[in-house]
This record gives structure tokens, sequence and C-alpha cells, in this order.
């Protein structure tokens, strides 16, 4: 029987800082080089994105993220893994679509269906609803070349001000906006496009225009091509890594995870502590350990959330203060490929440290340094993650 590779801790950190940026000589030019190396970054909490890209910038900066978003549509913000909203590479969206949006979005609507009927709103209303929303984008758009907001939709759609009742008789029974389902349906679908937000780069006040046509419902060969491309891509970035990472990472299912990793060729490995995981056959070879390095990454940074099971680069005694009820990583502070703690902007815009084990002075000074030119990055802008760990409280409250 063949020996399988092994990696160990240490060489898959060496490749954490290699491939996603952080080690010292890795830094990008341009937002693209990050979002492609990244695979996708996570976009439901706005300042992550820029943040993230920011911190594997050689010119750190928010400038040219927003190029890349807005002018130039060189990464899109598109419904992907889990649901969740993510920054995609432009040339990687209709796989992401195929692989993983196009069944997340049906199964979204037919649950829309099944909640307005509950309140009365049948498939006709909310057809018509769509069209109108629709219709006032098209009308709109001469004068707001820019796209519309939620609210400036709602003054321009009456159905959008109406409520459904959600959950009934349930403990988490409530009344629920028709804009805010319709309008994140519409988004997963790709119907409707979010485009630069009003106010800041923070901002979560996104105006939305009229997307591209829809690509055709994808055949199952279809789905399970761009399913290997997708998992062949996450490799080459995040392996190696477990089965169980990209089930987690994806959202897909067990058998679709299998058939990926076989369709893209990888190739089983053995992790320290005898777990196995995969690699792309053409990705085995060691790399080099980097130059000591340090960062200051924004709560749900892709690398922080980039695998399942993460006790090789965060000590299971430190979840409690970084990681929420729900399972998102706050803000954190890395040495050498390892999370020593975490850091919050207080509401005077400091930008504060905690170390949770202390990883000697080169490496406090570092971090120092680190938190003194993220202070500077965020000149007058304040930082507070949409989903707040008890550490990130702690500091910035």
């Amino acid at each position: 029987m063949a020996v399988r590779p092994l990696f160990d801790d240490d060489q898959r950190r060496a490749r954490l800082a290699r491939r996603h940026r952080l080690a010292p000589g890795t830094a990008a030019d341009r937002a693209e080089q990050v979002v492609d190396d990244l695979v996708a970054v996570h976009a439901t909490d706005p300042a992550t994105v820029f943040l993230a890209v920011a911190a594997r910038l050689a010119a750190p900066g928010i400038a040219d993220t927003e190029r890349a978003l807005y002018a130039d549509g060189t990464v899109l913000r598109r419904h992907g893994m889990r649901k969740t909203l993510f920054v995609v590479p432009a040339d990687l969206a209709p796989a992401l679509y195929a692989s993983t949006t196009a069944k997340a979005a049906a199964a979204e609507r037919t649950r829309l269906l099944r909640d307005f009927a509950a309140s009365g709103r049948d498939a006709a209303w909310t057809a018509g609803a769509q069209d109108a929303v629709l219709a006032a984008l098209a009308a709109a758009l001469p004068d707001s070349p820019d796209g519309l907001t939620g609210s400036q939709l709602g003054e321009l759609v009456p159905q959008l001000r109406e409520t459904i009742d959600y959950g009934v008789g349930t403990s988490y029974q409530a009344a629920q906006p028709v804009s805010m389902r319709l309008l994140r349906l519409l988004g997963m679908e790709g119907t409707l496009v979010r485009r630069r937000p009003l106010g800041g780069w923070t901002s979560s006040r996104h105006r939305w225009v009229p997307g591209p046509p829809l690509p055709a419902a994808p055949s199952a060969a279809e789905r399970a091509a761009a399913q290997a491309e997708l998992a062949g891509r996450w490799l080459a970035s995040h392996g190696p890594a477990t089965e169980d990472d990209l089930v987690w990472w994806t959202g897909w299912g067990v058998r679709e995870v299998r058939a990926a990793l076989a369709a893209c060729a990888a190739v089983e490995v053995e992790l320290s502590g005898g777990t196995t995981g995969f690699a792309l056959p053409d990705d085995l070879a060691p790399v080099a350990d980097p130059a000591p390095w340090a960062a200051l990454l924004p709560a749900l940074d892709p690398t922080a959330m980039g695998w399942k099971h993460r006790d090789w680069y965060l000590s299971p005694e430190h979840r409690p203060d970084l990681v929420d009820r729900s399972g998102n990583l706050g803000p954190t502070a890395w040495w050498n490929g390892r999370i020593v703690g975490g850091w919050a902007q207080r509401p005077d815009g400091e930008v504060r440290l905690e170390l949770l084990t202390d990883p000697g002075p080169e490496a406090r000074t570092a971090l120092a340094a680190e938190a003194a030119a993220l202070r500077t990055l965020l000149a007058d802008t304040r930082v507070t993650p949409r989903f707040r760990t008890p550490l990130e409280r702690r500091l910035g409250d």
C-alpha cells in the first residue's frame, strides 16, 4: 500500500500564510488578486470585505476594493456557500451559481411562496410585486444610474411596505417586511444585484440594479462539473483539508462533496493525528516556512472561517472569547499562523488588542504595529462587527 503524504500542522500553517497572502513578501497589488486567492470573502458584514482585502494589500486601503466592486465589476457580491453572501471573482460566478446558488435560490423561492401564501398572498400576488419592483427600477435608472435602496423602492412599490406573519403559532412568531424577503430572494436569484451603498464602505444600505439575464437552471451534469471546479479552487487555496471542512464550507451534502473531490482528482493525504485530508495531485510538495508574520483580521475573515476543524490554528481554549454562539469568528490577532488574541475598535477610534496567550516580545511588537496601522487605515470610520463576540464586546464597548 502506498504511503500517504503527511502534512503536519506546521506545513498547513505555512501554506495558509503564503496562499492567503499573509506572509511577508506575499501581499497583493490589487484587490482582485486577494479575492481570487481566497476564493470567496464573506460579505454578510460589509466591513469584512474591505478589511480582509486591505490586510493583504501591499498598500492597504479601501479604494482599490471599491474600484473592483463598483467600477470594474471584476469581483461580485453573490449568495453562495451556506446561503451566505460572499464577494467572489467574476470568473467564478457562473460556477458558484450552478454549483450552489441555483439550488439554494429555488428552495428559498419555495419557502417564500409558502410563507406569503400563509399570509393571504398567492403566487400571482408575489409575481405582481416582483414585476412592480423591476418596473420601478427601470423607470428610476435614467435619473439614478447607481440604483435604488430597499427603502427607496418601498416608497415606489407599496407591496414592499406590507408585512407577513412568520412562524404563526410558534415561539418565534414575528412580522416580517415583504421587502426583506422579496429583495433577498431576487438578489439570490440574480434578478437584482447589489451596487454601491448609501453612505461609506461599512454601510449595508446597498442600492439595487437589475441583474443580467438569468441563466437556465443547471442540469445535474452542469451542477456536478461546477462543484468540481469550485472544490478544486478551494483545495488550491485551503488544502490540504478534510472532507468535513469542505462539507461545512460549501454547505453541500456529503455525497456531493465526495463526487466533487473525485472529479477534481483530489488525493488522500495524512494530517496531524492521523486524520485523512485531501489535496490536489499536483500540490503535494512541501512549501518553505515563511518569515515571522503578524496580522489583524476582521470578523468573519475568510482565513479564520475557512475550515470547520480549526484546532491547528485556533486553540480550543480561546473559542469562548473569539467565537459567537453561531460559530462566527470575531476580529482576530495572528502570529505565525496561529490566532493568539483579538481586537476591537473603541468609540474614540482606538484599536485595542487583547492577547489570550503570550506569543513573546517580537510578536507583541509586531501586533502593536499592526494595530497602529489599522487605526490609521480606519481614520474616522468606526467598525462594529455585525456578529459580536465576547472579546470584541469587552474591548470595544
